[in-house]
């Protein structure tokens, strides 16, 4: 049997499976059978392959997703976010939704505090989730999670805190504000398969300070996406690919005194300004 023989065999295998189910497979068996013929793959090579899926499979849980971070690094998150991305430009551009989201989050209020305590200089984050055509979108659930100022989540600290992660929902004229931390660089996972992988091709792990935000509502598309601080010296080399101009944000400080909803600030503190824009469904 040759090469081009098997292929055909092994993608002929799967014709009678569902419509999208077929197109999905043959792509991807065609695909992964030319790459294995083009470098000429040995068998150490793919035994190293299957070891690498198998400690990640390993590392995975509920807590860490290797597979993700694979994704991420390798760039395919990226590319599938921007084949699925809203096709209206004037909705706010989507970025990766990372390894480290947790379904169970508690629920703040308006103006509330999210940081939870965890380390990090405070910051002040507002604005409004609309329609593309400017209309407030009322009860709109945003989703909010970044590390702390030591650039750890609260899934790495080793126990049950839930810090600088939670969501609120868009009052009647669609604004968004609540307190958490300014967002630090920080290097993603590195000491599982996908460390290795960066590695072993001499790429940096750092990923420049951002916040993530989802949203949703109903009637409208998903949005996945964060908000760069711009001073960030990594801005221009992260680690997974996400960063996009339009979501780059000034991190404005403030001296001490009171901020909004009447805190009492000793020392200088940050706010940022971001509208976020949906798409319909």
């Amino acid at each position: 049997m040759t090469s081009e023989s098997l292929t055909d065999e092994v993608v002929a295998s799967v014709e009678n499976a569902p419509p999208r189910t077929r197109v999905v497979l043959q792509a991807l068996l065609r695909h992964l059978h030319a790459f294995a013929a083009e470098v000429d793959l040995t068998t150490d090579e793919w035994e190293a392959g299957i070891d690498f899926l198998t400690r990640a499979g390993h590392i995975t849980d509920d807590e860490r997703q290797e597979f993700i971070l694979l994704s991420d690094v390798l760039g395919l998150s990226m590319q599938v976010v921007g084949l699925n991305a809203a096709q209206d430009p004037r909705a706010t551009e989507s970025t990766v939704f990372g390894p480290f989201f947790v379904d169970k989050t508690p629920q703040v209020g308006l103006g509330d505090d999210i940081a939870a305590g965890a380390p990090g200089e405070p910051c002040w984050i507002e604005g409004t989730v609309t329609d593309v055509h400017g209309a407030p979108i009322a009860g709109a659930r945003v989703d909010i999670w970044e590390t702390d100022g030591d650039g750890v989540y609260d899934v790495q600290y080793g126990d049950s805190r839930t810090a600088a992660r939670g969501y609120l929902l868009t009052g009647d004229d669609g604004r968004y504000a609540f307190w958490s931390l300014r967002p630090v660089a920080y290097s993603i996972p590195s000491d599982g398969p996908v460390g290795d992988l960066l590695s072993a091709t001499g790429r940096r792990t750092m990923r420049p300070a951002h916040i993530h935000l989802r949203v949703t509502a109903d009637g409208y598309r998903q949005l996945v996406t964060h908000v760069f601080d711009r001073t960030d010296p990594y801005i221009g080399e992260d680690a997974v690919f996400g960063v996009k101009e339009s979501l780059i944000v000034d991190f404005e400080p403030q001296d001490p005194g009171t901020g909004p909803g009447g805190r009492e600030l000793d020392a200088t503190w940050y706010r940022v300004s971001y509208d976020l824009v949906l798409a319909d469904a």
